[in-house]
Protein backbone atom coordinates (compact mmCIF):
# COMPACT_ATOMS: atom_id res chain seq x y z
CA UNK A 1 0.00 0.00 0.00
CA UNK A 2 1.57 3.11 -0.62
CA UNK A 3 2.55 5.70 2.07
CA UNK A 4 0.58 8.43 1.14
CA UNK A 5 -2.43 6.31 2.17
CA UNK A 6 -3.16 5.25 5.97
CA UNK A 7 -1.71 1.91 6.69
CA UNK A 8 -3.30 -0.89 8.29
CA UNK A 9 -0.55 -1.27 10.28
CA UNK A 10 -1.40 2.27 12.16
CA UNK A 11 0.89 4.18 10.14
CA UNK A 12 -0.50 7.97 9.81
CA UNK A 13 -1.02 9.20 6.81
CA UNK A 14 2.51 10.61 5.44
CA UNK A 15 0.85 13.92 3.55
CA UNK A 16 0.01 14.77 7.27
CA UNK A 17 3.87 14.88 9.17
CA UNK A 18 4.38 18.06 9.61
CA UNK A 19 7.51 18.05 7.94
CA UNK A 20 5.99 17.42 4.93
CA UNK A 21 3.42 20.15 5.06
CA UNK A 22 6.48 22.59 6.54
CA UNK A 23 8.18 21.23 2.85
CA UNK A 24 5.49 21.61 0.76
CA UNK A 25 4.63 25.09 1.71
CA UNK A 26 8.20 26.87 1.77
CA UNK A 27 9.22 25.62 -1.26
CA UNK A 28 5.98 27.01 -2.72
CA UNK A 29 6.32 29.95 -1.16
CA UNK A 30 9.69 30.23 -2.21
CA UNK A 31 8.84 29.63 -5.84
CA UNK A 32 6.08 32.66 -5.70
CA UNK A 33 8.86 34.65 -4.15
CA UNK A 34 10.97 34.01 -8.22
CA UNK A 35 13.38 32.52 -6.11
CA UNK A 36 13.55 28.97 -8.07
CA UNK A 37 13.25 28.91 -11.20
CA UNK A 38 13.07 25.40 -13.13
CA UNK A 39 14.93 23.04 -10.85
CA UNK A 40 16.58 25.55 -8.68
CA UNK A 41 17.02 25.38 -4.85
CA UNK A 42 17.28 22.76 -2.17
CA UNK A 43 16.30 22.01 1.24
CA UNK A 44 17.55 19.62 4.09
CA UNK A 45 15.67 19.20 6.95
CA UNK A 46 17.01 16.99 10.21
CA UNK A 47 14.14 14.75 11.58
CA UNK A 48 14.20 12.57 14.89
CA UNK A 49 13.73 8.99 13.78
CA UNK A 50 10.17 8.94 16.71
CA UNK A 51 9.15 12.16 14.58
CA UNK A 52 9.66 9.92 11.07
CA UNK A 53 8.68 6.44 12.86
CA UNK A 54 4.98 7.92 13.19
CA UNK A 55 4.45 8.26 9.88
CA UNK A 56 7.08 5.92 7.86
CA UNK A 57 8.31 2.33 8.41
CA UNK A 58 11.79 2.87 9.05
CA UNK A 59 13.03 -0.96 9.03
CA UNK A 60 12.02 -1.23 5.38
CA UNK A 61 14.25 1.21 3.22
CA UNK A 62 13.20 1.01 -0.48
CA UNK A 63 16.40 1.47 -1.93
CA UNK A 64 20.02 2.64 -1.08
CA UNK A 65 22.48 5.22 -2.81
CA UNK A 66 25.76 5.53 -2.61
CA UNK A 67 27.30 8.47 -1.46
CA UNK A 68 30.65 9.91 -3.23
CA UNK A 69 31.91 11.78 0.50
CA UNK A 70 31.68 10.19 3.72
CA UNK A 71 29.30 11.59 6.18
CA UNK A 72 30.11 9.42 9.05
CA UNK A 73 29.20 12.26 11.69
CA UNK A 74 26.05 11.86 10.41
CA UNK A 75 25.51 8.25 10.32
CA UNK A 76 21.84 6.82 11.70
CA UNK A 77 20.60 10.75 11.61
CA UNK A 78 17.53 11.20 9.01
CA UNK A 79 16.48 13.87 6.63
CA UNK A 80 13.80 15.02 4.73
CA UNK A 81 15.33 16.51 1.41
CA UNK A 82 14.23 17.84 -1.82
CA UNK A 83 15.10 15.63 -5.20
CA UNK A 84 17.38 16.55 -7.90
CA UNK A 85 16.21 17.96 -10.62
CA UNK A 86 12.44 18.44 -8.90
CA UNK A 87 10.97 21.88 -10.02
CA UNK A 88 10.00 23.94 -6.02
CA UNK A 89 6.42 24.87 -8.53
CA UNK A 90 5.53 21.03 -8.33
CA UNK A 91 5.94 19.95 -4.34
CA UNK A 92 2.96 20.88 -3.39
CA UNK A 93 0.52 18.87 -5.57
CA UNK A 94 3.23 15.72 -5.98
CA UNK A 95 5.97 15.65 -3.40
CA UNK A 96 6.34 11.92 -2.71
CA UNK A 97 8.27 12.54 -6.42
CA UNK A 98 9.93 15.72 -5.46
CA UNK A 99 10.99 15.29 -2.19
CA UNK A 100 12.63 12.40 0.13
CA UNK A 101 12.87 10.60 3.20
CA UNK A 102 16.10 9.40 4.43
CA UNK A 103 18.71 7.84 6.56
CA UNK A 104 22.40 8.25 6.32
CA UNK A 105 24.12 4.97 7.05
CA UNK A 106 25.21 3.75 9.79
CA UNK A 107 29.03 3.29 8.12
CA UNK A 108 28.14 7.12 6.97
CA UNK A 109 29.22 6.40 3.07
CA UNK A 110 25.18 6.05 2.03
CA UNK A 111 21.72 6.90 2.48
CA UNK A 112 18.60 4.66 2.69
CA UNK A 113 15.51 6.32 1.01
CA UNK A 114 12.40 5.51 3.30
CA UNK A 115 10.29 7.37 1.10
CA UNK A 116 9.46 9.54 -1.65
CA UNK A 117 11.87 10.46 -4.58
CA UNK A 118 9.58 8.16 -6.45
CA UNK A 119 10.64 6.65 -9.86
CA UNK A 120 14.01 6.32 -9.29
CA UNK A 121 14.41 10.08 -8.37
CA UNK A 122 18.13 10.91 -6.12
CA UNK A 123 18.81 13.72 -3.31
CA UNK A 124 19.53 17.11 -4.55
CA UNK A 125 22.92 17.62 -6.41
CA UNK A 126 24.11 19.51 -3.26
CA UNK A 127 23.60 17.25 -0.70
CA UNK A 128 27.42 17.72 -0.26
CA UNK A 129 27.44 21.23 0.53
CA UNK A 130 24.03 20.41 2.42
CA UNK A 131 25.60 17.27 4.47
CA UNK A 132 28.98 19.08 5.34
CA UNK A 133 26.70 22.48 6.64
CA UNK A 134 24.67 19.99 8.66
CA UNK A 135 27.95 18.74 10.04
CA UNK A 136 29.79 22.38 11.17
CA UNK A 137 26.66 23.57 12.24
CA UNK A 138 25.54 21.08 14.76
CA UNK A 139 28.94 21.69 16.88
CA UNK A 140 28.30 24.88 17.39
CA UNK A 141 24.25 25.19 17.63
CA UNK A 142 22.73 21.86 19.16
CA UNK A 143 19.53 23.01 17.84
CA UNK A 144 20.41 23.42 14.37
CA UNK A 145 17.82 21.81 12.01
CA UNK A 146 17.79 23.33 8.52
CA UNK A 147 19.73 24.08 5.33
CA UNK A 148 18.05 26.35 2.97
CA UNK A 149 19.46 27.07 -0.63
CA UNK A 150 17.87 29.32 -3.00
CA UNK A 151 18.28 31.38 -5.66
CA UNK A 152 17.77 35.46 -4.16
CA UNK A 153 17.19 37.47 -6.87
CA UNK A 154 18.49 40.84 -5.03
CA UNK A 155 21.57 38.90 -3.09
CA UNK A 156 22.76 37.19 -6.32
CA UNK A 157 22.34 41.36 -8.09
CA UNK A 158 24.11 42.63 -5.62
CA UNK A 159 27.40 40.22 -6.03
CA UNK A 160 27.85 41.66 -9.22
CA UNK A 161 28.22 45.29 -7.90
CA UNK A 162 29.87 45.17 -4.78
CA UNK A 163 32.86 44.58 -3.28
CA UNK A 164 33.00 40.49 -2.38
CA UNK A 165 35.10 41.10 1.04
CA UNK A 166 32.21 39.25 3.24
CA UNK A 167 33.32 42.21 5.81
CA UNK A 168 32.40 45.31 3.35
CA UNK A 169 29.76 43.01 2.45
CA UNK A 170 28.34 42.28 5.80
CA UNK A 171 28.60 45.92 6.56
CA UNK A 172 26.72 47.20 3.40
CA UNK A 173 23.93 44.80 4.68
CA UNK A 174 24.12 46.20 7.86
CA UNK A 175 23.63 49.68 7.02
CA UNK A 176 20.73 49.45 4.98
CA UNK A 177 18.11 48.43 7.08
CA UNK A 178 18.15 48.95 10.77
CA UNK A 179 16.94 45.35 12.00
CA UNK A 180 19.68 43.58 9.89
CA UNK A 181 22.42 43.47 12.90
CA UNK A 182 20.17 42.37 15.33
CA UNK A 183 18.81 39.54 12.21
CA UNK A 184 22.33 38.21 11.89
CA UNK A 185 24.91 39.53 13.90
CA UNK A 186 27.18 36.96 12.39
CA UNK A 187 27.26 38.61 9.40
CA UNK A 188 27.35 36.48 6.48
CA UNK A 189 30.36 34.65 4.53
CA UNK A 190 31.29 35.12 0.81
CA UNK A 191 33.08 32.42 -1.10
CA UNK A 192 34.64 32.44 -4.60
CA UNK A 193 32.53 31.89 -7.60
CA UNK A 194 32.75 27.35 -8.08
CA UNK A 195 30.95 25.45 -10.00
CA UNK A 196 27.92 23.76 -7.96
CA UNK A 197 26.87 20.44 -7.15
CA UNK A 198 30.84 20.06 -6.55
CA UNK A 199 32.38 17.86 -2.90
CA UNK A 200 34.77 20.76 -3.28
CA UNK A 201 31.66 23.73 -3.20
CA UNK A 202 30.46 21.89 0.02
CA UNK A 203 33.91 22.08 1.81
CA UNK A 204 34.26 25.74 1.31
CA UNK A 205 30.85 26.29 2.21
CA UNK A 206 30.86 24.15 5.29
CA UNK A 207 34.05 25.77 6.37
CA UNK A 208 32.04 29.06 6.61
CA UNK A 209 29.59 27.40 8.20
CA UNK A 210 31.76 27.24 11.29
CA UNK A 211 31.03 31.12 12.05
CA UNK A 212 28.52 32.05 10.23
CA UNK A 213 24.43 30.97 9.23
CA UNK A 214 24.57 32.68 5.79
CA UNK A 215 27.08 31.84 2.68
CA UNK A 216 26.61 33.52 -0.18
CA UNK A 217 27.83 31.72 -3.45
CA UNK A 218 28.80 34.95 -5.94
CA UNK A 219 26.41 35.24 -8.91
CA UNK A 220 24.41 32.11 -7.77
CA UNK A 221 22.83 32.19 -4.52
CA UNK A 222 22.60 31.93 -0.81
CA UNK A 223 23.20 29.49 1.71
CA UNK A 224 20.82 29.56 5.20
CA UNK A 225 20.37 27.89 7.63
CA UNK A 226 18.64 27.73 11.18
CA UNK A 227 17.19 25.42 14.03
CA UNK A 228 13.34 25.63 12.50
CA UNK A 229 12.43 26.42 8.97
CA UNK A 230 11.03 29.72 9.79
CA UNK A 231 14.34 30.99 11.32
CA UNK A 232 16.17 29.80 8.01
CA UNK A 233 14.04 31.45 5.71
CA UNK A 234 13.54 34.19 7.80
CA UNK A 235 17.13 35.03 7.94
CA UNK A 236 17.77 34.98 3.97
CA UNK A 237 14.72 36.93 3.79
CA UNK A 238 16.20 39.56 6.06
CA UNK A 239 19.20 39.18 3.66
CA UNK A 240 17.43 39.67 0.90
CA UNK A 241 15.61 42.90 2.04
CA UNK A 242 18.98 44.24 2.69
CA UNK A 243 20.49 43.44 -0.78
CA UNK A 244 17.01 44.74 -2.44
CA UNK A 245 17.58 48.10 -0.88
CA UNK A 246 21.57 48.21 -1.86
CA UNK A 247 20.44 47.57 -5.40
CA UNK A 248 17.15 50.38 -5.62
CA UNK A 249 19.49 52.94 -4.01
CA UNK A 250 21.59 51.80 -7.40
CA UNK A 251 24.92 53.70 -6.87
CA UNK A 252 23.31 57.01 -6.11
CA UNK A 253 24.88 59.13 -3.61
CA UNK A 254 23.93 58.04 0.17
CA UNK A 255 23.42 61.20 2.12
CA UNK A 256 22.93 59.55 5.35
CA UNK A 257 22.87 55.99 6.59
CA UNK A 258 23.22 54.19 9.73
CA UNK A 259 26.29 55.31 11.63
CA UNK A 260 28.44 52.45 13.07
CA UNK A 261 28.18 53.70 16.37
CA UNK A 262 24.28 52.92 16.04
CA UNK A 263 24.43 49.77 14.26
CA UNK A 264 26.53 48.87 17.77
CA UNK A 265 24.02 50.42 19.99
CA UNK A 266 21.50 48.52 18.18
CA UNK A 267 23.02 45.24 18.98
CA UNK A 268 23.32 45.97 22.41
CA UNK A 269 19.57 46.70 22.81
CA UNK A 270 18.63 43.59 21.56
CA UNK A 271 21.79 41.37 23.43
CA UNK A 272 23.30 40.69 19.92
CA UNK A 273 27.34 40.62 19.52
CA UNK A 274 28.47 42.00 16.40
CA UNK A 275 31.24 40.14 14.23
CA UNK A 276 34.11 41.10 15.05
CA UNK A 277 36.12 43.82 13.03
CA UNK A 278 33.44 45.30 11.40
CA UNK A 279 32.16 48.12 13.14
CA UNK A 280 34.54 51.02 14.04
CA UNK A 281 33.52 52.21 17.52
Amino acid sequence: MSTSMVRNNGYIAIVEAPFIQEMTEITHHMWQLGWDELNSGNISYLLDEEEVGKYININEPLRTIPLTFPVQELAGRYFIVTGSGKFFRNVIKNPEACLGVLRVSLDGNSVEILWGLRDEAVPTSELASHFMSHIERLKVDPSHRVVLHTHATNVIAMTFTHDLDERKFTKTLWEMCTECIVVFPDGVSVIPWMVPGSSEIGRETAKKMKDHRVVIWPHHGIFGTGSTMDTAFGLIETVEKAAAIYNLIGGREITQRITDQQLADLAKAFGQVPKPGILNV
